[in-house]
């Protein structure tokens, strides 16, 4: 799966679990619309008050699972931010292109826009018995490809 074909998947996936770190170590997840930029980037926004914002800002370690609905997977790894600028605008695109029924969201003052920088991933196909697992080449992914 090349950098085109997975952002296609998590566009026609569009949700996913999003799991980052507590303040005591502890594992915390939640279930979001995810979207993916062009340059492979998943987008997902919060509340600024939500526990993975202060999570992410603490320790932008984070791992993302989309899909699963169909029998496929893919598994996610990287490193969050809350872009800024021309990178926020790009990002806010992509994520209101996927959900515009969340778009409003994104002028709202309470609400975050967060990106992560896949830095490993891996598609996994279990239908119809098959359990193959495919690890991606993300190298030169995203905002990370300087």
């Amino acid at each position: 799966m090349d950098r085109e074909a997975f952002v296609g998947y998590v566009r026609s996936q569009g949700w996913g679990v999003v799991a980052s770190l507590g303040d005591d170590g502890g594992p915390q997840a939640a279930f979001l619309a995810v979207a993916a930029t062009g340059a492979g980037e998943l987008v997902f926004d919060a509340r600024a008050t939500s526990r993975k914002v202060a999570n992410l800002a603490r320790d932008a370690r984070v791992a993302v699972t989309v899909g699963g609905t169909d029998g496929t997977t893919l598994q996610c790894e990287g490193l969050a931010d809350v872009p800024v600028g021309a990178d926020r605008d790009r990002c806010a695109a992509a994520y209101a292109a996927a959900f515009p029924q969340f778009a409003a969201s994104l002028t709202d003052e309470g609400i975050v826009l967060l990106r992560v920088a896949v830095t490993w991933a891996r598609y996994g196909d279990f239908r119809d018995g098959r359990s193959v697992m495919t690890e991606l080449d993300v190298t030169g992914w995203g905002p990370l490809a300087d």
